[in-house]
């Protein structure tokens, strides 16, 4: 169970960012979550959003470079230690994270975003731990 991020490839210059958020700004695009990693050339903008497909459109048509990523969302529990858990969780099973990233819900509820080689071997081990995984579907009601 994966949820599916789009990687947009923005150049770090001003302006390039607002670009994109005005073109998702116009055609009511909803971001769920949002990351920005950079280097001295270009950024790269991580979004999951209430609609993949519309989305992907409205970057290409303004002109952006952007792929699709799976992901694995999970809930964290809200206690000390909750994220320690997902951590060990997928460390006891030899799953390694590339990079993660946290968003809240519309209502309560931290969630993080975990890059991770195997989406299916990283889904099954914190299925199996009880760790609620968010899906496509669900990300939308966030």
């Amino acid at each position: 169970m994966s949820v599916k991020q789009i990687s947009v490839f923005l150049e770090n210059k001003p302006g390039s960012l607002l670009k994109m958020t005005q073109a998702l700004a116009a055609h009511q695009i909803d971001m769920r979550a949002f990351s920005l990693a950079e280097t001295s050339d270009f950024g790269i903008a991580r979004l999951l959003v209430d609609d993949v497909i519309a989305t992907s459109t409205v970057l290409s048509d303004a002109g952006f470079v952007s792929s699709l990523t799976p992901v694995v969302a999970v809930e964290v529990p809200d206690v000390p230690g909750g994220l320690n858990q997902v951590l060990e969780s997928l460390a006891e099973d030899g799953v390694n994270v590339e990079y993660m990233y946290a968003f809240v819900g519309k209502g309560a509820g931290a969630y993080m975003v975990f890059r991770v080689a195997d989406t299916y071997r990283a889904t099954a081990t914190l299925t199996a731990r009880g760790i609620k995984l968010v899906d496509q579907e669900q990300l939308e009601q966030l």
